[in-house]
């Protein structure tokens, strides 16, 4: 029989023997012959007619006393019939023995064996996950995805970590209390940005192991990334055109750091969410700022309007090039040709009456008079 059933009946059968506890518990319950549920077949007590009830379970037998023995002697309590069962079960006696009256109790004890080895010695690793096997606490070996299997507990414990889940530090926050930083040119800024990490894949036992809190260091490291990293670039840069470099420059700073520390962690990306000079000097900061991209979009209109003027002038000058070629070949027609353009582009403009020679009709300038026609009539209107 195992030792803790033998210390149960021995504490059960002392505490019969010596003590009257069970007795007095007994004889409360049974008082007044109907036990707990009221009294017996001759009370009359008790709900739906207690002369039709079967007898009690607590009742006792006429005079009070236990159940008689086969001899007339007091027979057994209550408690020494569990205790007596038990024994039976527990000990050899019995219908819950095996055959040849050899004990049950073995068997159980092997089941719970077989049992508890197969709960900790055969775990289930999910594609996204890493089990890192320690050996009395210290680190043994790394279970890959898929079944496997590993000593008993409390020899070795498996710790499924899940390596492909992204986490998110939040450093500073947008609208919220300043995060400043050193920028190159010795100006505040005031930046909020995440980092986005995971466990590095074939190093779980490292991540368990080499770092104490993980997150808490993995955001000073950020911040320390951060801060040197700003420190080459100016106010301009780092709030504007140059925040991608600063991402990428910082990812790969904190990577180096984290591979010295062997933290077993991947950087997987910096974001700046704010870029912003402080709360303080905000509004005058962007002031200057709209000053300066109004003095940007004035050098951008009149760089765009010389290069008009440039393209113009080197049109004409092509165009007169042309012209000079056909001159050399031909001066005199080229000469009355220009000067036929010339009168013409000029006279176009003014009101002019051409007079030939005698006996010709003269021009008849109808130009001057629709002019004059449609003064009149506006004059009148």
């Amino acid at each position: 029989m195992p030792l803790f059933f033998r210390k149960a009946l021995l504490i059960m059968d002392r505490m019969n023997e010596k003590s009257g506890w069970f007795a007095s518990m007994n004889a409360m319950l049974n008082e007044g012959g109907g036990g707990p549920w009221g009294g017996g077949k001759d009370s009359g007590g008790g709900s739906g007619g207690g002369g039709d009830r079967p007898p009690s379970p607590w009742s006792r037998p006429p005079g009070g006393g236990r159940p008689r023995g086969p001899r007339g002697g007091p027979g057994p309590s209550a408690l020494d019939q569990i205790v007596a069962r038990l024994r039976e079960i527990f000990g050899g006696g019995g219908g819950f023995s095996r055959p040849g009256g050899k004990p049950v109790w073995p068997l159980i004890v092997l089941a719970f064996f077989v049992v508890w080895i197969a709960l900790t010695s055969v775990h289930r690793i999910g594609p996204e996950q890493a089990g890192v096997i320690t050996q009395f606490g210290k680190y043994s070996r790394t279970l890959a995805p898929g079944v496997g299997f590993s000593l008993p507990a409390p020899i070795e414990r498996v710790e499924k970590l899940d390596i492909q889940a992204i986490r998110t530090i939040q450093i500073g926050q947008a609208g919220g209390e300043d995060n400043l930083v050193l920028t190159g040119d010795q100006n505040l800024i005031d930046l909020a940005y995440s980092v986005r990490w995971n466990i590095k894949r074939g190093a779980a036992e490292q991540y368990l192991f080499q770092l104490a809190e993980p997150e808490p260091t993995i955001q000073e490291v950020a911040e320390s990334a951060m801060r040197a990293v700003v420190a080459n670039f100016t106010l301009n840069d780092a709030i504007g055109r140059g925040r991608t470099e600063i991402e990428q420059q910082v990812a790969a700073a904190m990577q180096r750091i984290l591979d010295d520390y062997k933290a077993g962690v991947q950087i997987q990306g910096i974001a700046i969410n704010q870029a912003d000079p402080p709360s303080a000097v905000n509004d005058a900061f962007k002031e200057v700022a709209a000053a300066q991209q109004q003095v940007e979009s004035n050098l951008n209109g009149a760089r765009a309007y010389a290069q008009q003027v440039t393209a113009r002038a080197q049109g004409e000058a092509a165009a007169f090039d042309k012209v000079y070629e056909q001159y050399r070949l031909a001066p005199e027609v080229t000469r009355r040709r220009m000067y036929y353009e010339t009168m013409e582009k000029v006279l176009a403009k003014v009101d002019k009456t051409v007079i030939e020679a005698p006996g010709v009709t003269p021009y008849l300038p109808l130009p001057e008079i629709k002019k004059r026609a449609r003064t009149t009539v506006e004059a009148g209107q």
